[in-house]
Order: C-alpha cells, then sequence, then structure tokens
C-alpha cells in the first residue's frame, strides 16, 4: 500500500502511541490531534515517538482545531474519547460532550473534506455482560446478575436459578448498555458507520477488550485494570479487587491492537464492519492481581478482595476474535503471561500516584458502589 498522512485523534495517549510507531514502520506520515487532558498526561514526559509527527494540541469538540487536523489527510483513526465506566456515571455531560459531540464534529469536518478511510476505536463495554450459554446449551444474549443476596452468587443465573456458563462474545451478541461510557461507544460507531459511508469515506470499526502494555497512563484510576493494579504494587499496596475477583475478562496487549488500526486501515474486506480485537483468551481478574505482582517481585502484596460490585461493571465478557482473524488477518501475537515481565519492567521504572482509593470514594459517595 502507497504511504499516506494518517490523522489519529487522542493520538499522544497509549493506544495512539503505539499506533504512531506501527505506522510510522510502515512508511505513513503521521499527524495527532490531542487535548493533553491532566487526568492522561499530567506529570507524564511526552512519549519519544511525538517528535516525528504533526502534533496540534486541541480538543475534538472545537470545529477549528479539528478542520486543521483534517487538512490534507487521507485517513482517519479516531481514539479521542474519555475513557471510564464508573466516572461515566457521574460525568455524564463530559463523556457525552468528548465521546459523541466530538465525533459528530469530527464528521462534520470530514462531510468537507473527504478520507479514503475513517477507523473508529469502539469497546467491548457495549456488550455488557458477555454471552452465556444456559444448562442446556441455548445461547443466552441478556443475561442480567440479579442482587447477590437473591441468589447468593455474583454470576448470572437462568430462571430456574442455575449459573449461566460464559463463552467467547462475538460481534452478532445485542449490544447491553450498561454504562454512560458504553452509550456513547456505541453511539460513535454507529455515527461512523452511518455518516461515512453516505459521503463515500470507508468506516470500520474496533471493538477494543482490555488493552495493556507500556506506556499506560499509570496515575489514571480509571484507564484499564492492569495499568491500576501496577499503580497500587508499585506505591506499597496489595491490589484492590472488586466483587471476588473470578470475573473474566480479554486482555489484548497494546502493540496486538496496533497492529489491529493497520490492517483495519489497510485491508479493504475492513469496510463497513464492526470488529472485535482481543486475545481470545479469558482470564480471572484475581488471576492478573496475583501474576502482576509476582512479575513485579511482589508476591507478599496479595489482592484485597473489596466483596462489593461498581453500578455498569459486569460479571464475564471475553472476545470471539474469529471474524478479525478470517476476514483481514488479525493475528495476536502477543501472551497474557509472558507480556508481564515487559510491562513490570517498565512500571519499574515510572513514578506514579496511587489514587485509586480516592476514585473508589467518588464513587461510594454517589451510591454507585454495593
Amino acid at each position: 500500500m502507497a504511504s499516506e498522512r494518517v490523522l489519529i485523534t487522542g493520538g499522544a495517549g497509549f493506544i495512539g502511541c503505539h499506533l504512531t510507531e506501527a505506522l510510522l514502520k510502515r512508511g505513513h506520515s503521521v499527524r495527532v490531534l490531542d487535548s493533553l487532558i491532566d487526568q492522561v498526561h499530567a506529570g507524564r514526559e511526552p512519549n519519544p515517538i511525538l517528535q516525528h509527527v504533526e502534533l496540534i494540541q486541541g480538543d475534538v469538540r472545537d470545529s477549528a482545531a479539528v478542520a486543521r487536523a483534517v487538512q490534507g489527510v487521507d485517513a482517519v483513526v479516531h481514539l479521542a474519547a474519555e475513557v471510564g465506566v464508573g466516572q461515566s456515571m457521574y460525568a455524564v455531560e463530559r463523556y457525552v460532550g468528548a465521546n459523541d459531540l466530538g465525533t459528530a464534529v469530527l464528521l462534520e469536518a470530514l462531510l468537507a473534506k473527504p478520507v479514503r478511510r475513517l477507523v473508529v476505536a469502539s469497546s467491548m463495554s457495549i456488550y455488557g455482560e458477555g454471552l452465556y450459554r444456559d444448562q442446556d446449551g441455548a445461547a443466552v444474549e441478556d443475561a442480567v446478575r440479579v442482587d447477590r443476596k437473591q441468589t447468593g452468587t455474583w454470576d448470572p443465573v437462568d430462571a430456574q436459578g442455575r449459573p449461566l456458563l460464559p463463552v467467547p462474545t462475538p460481534e452478532s451478541k445485542r449490544p447491553s448498555l450498561a454504562s454512560v461510557y458504553a452509550i456513547t461507544k456505541f453511539v460513535q460507531e454507529r455515527m461512523v458507520l452511518t455518516v461515512a459511508p453516505a459521503y463515500g469515506m470507508q468506516a470500520a470499526a474496533l471493538r477494543l477488550f482490555n488493552v495493556y502494555g507500556p506506556g499506560q497512563a499509570l496515575s489514571n484510576p480509571y484507564t484499564g485494570v492492569l495499568a491500576i493494579f501496577a499503580a497500587m504494587l508499585l506505591n506499597g499496596n496489595g491490589p484492590q479487587v472488586f466483587e471476588d475477583g473470578a470475573q473474566r475478562r480479554d486482555f489484548v496487549h497494546v502493540e496486538d491492537v496496533a497492529q489491529a488500526f493497520v490492517l483495519a486501515l489497510e485491508r479493504p474486506e475492513a469496510v463497513g464492519q464492526v470488529f472485535n480485537i482481543g486475545s481470545g483468551q479469558a482470564v480471572t481478574i484475581r488471576q492478573v492481581a496475583e501474576e502482576l505482582a509476582g512479575a513485579m517481585g511482589r508476591r507478599d502484596l496479595r489482592p484485597v478482595l473489596l466483596g462489593k460490585a461498581r453500578t455498569g461493571d459486569i460479571r464475564h465478557c471475553f472476545a470471539d476474535i474469529s471474524a478479525a482473524q478470517e476476514t483481514f488477518g488479525f493475528a495476536p501475537r502477543r501472551n497474557f503471561g509472558n507480556s508481564l515481565a515487559e510491562l513490570a519492567e517498565w512500571v519499574r521504572g515510572q513514578q506514579t500516584v496511587d489514587r485509586v482509593a480516592e476514585a473508589r470514594r467518588e464513587l461510594e459517595v454517589r451510591g454507585l458502589v454495593a
């Protein structure tokens, strides 16, 4: 594929910097639009990769900044978004504004300056609970957790009170929007896939599962759980785990995510579709806490099981990635267990403030933890 100029909104962040590196290696040039908000960037040295891009500091809701950013680009990766299920439940205007109004502003700018392809970052959060099967093998797309005091379990059960079995979640699973964040991500992908083709632009959406790796914002208490646990361990605290720690997630390395975006930009087969981007493997949150502590040499810091659930949290969700594999050749290369040593080594060189307890109190005073 010929070299192109690619705009990455939110490109100074964790995923954006890894994607920038991948695009530069393939001969593309990169322009970044990023507001550099304090919650993500305060106290951090800019990633050196940004020295090799054209950086525009501006908010994606600022139509003038966005109009400058889209001038002369061939493709866009839209990463700019507020991220965090819990925080979205009280910072409603902030999340809807940045995520959905921001996407609308970007799309209007592109109507005047259409690009070849637009790829938007969506989220596994739109599924709510993942896909389950009941004791008879029937698929259950609308699993709902009942009050644990009634069922005696954290897990969803069927009408007879029998436990449901979590299975890999495909793109065909009906959305169940359990948080403001999930709502905004679903709106983002729908807007992009609806508006872009109406103006001759190719579009695709990637539903990212739990992304991890070097470069995460460790002091941001609403970032990914691995970064949150790393910040706790770095400050000598045992990882705080909601519920009983047996909830299952899919952790995908940021380098694999960057590769997925490159493929979605380049491969014609990706156009007009939504794809899960994960590892295809499930691990429990407690396992994550224990293995990361081991990788960081702090097995003495055991997970602290809180026995509480946050509003909007789900029990199990892990990816069926067969569509991305078969359609445009996505193939995760990084194994979770073997990647933790690299992450731990990077974390040891960071300075971070553990703000997790502060964030939990914010949720508790609003009645969002029970």
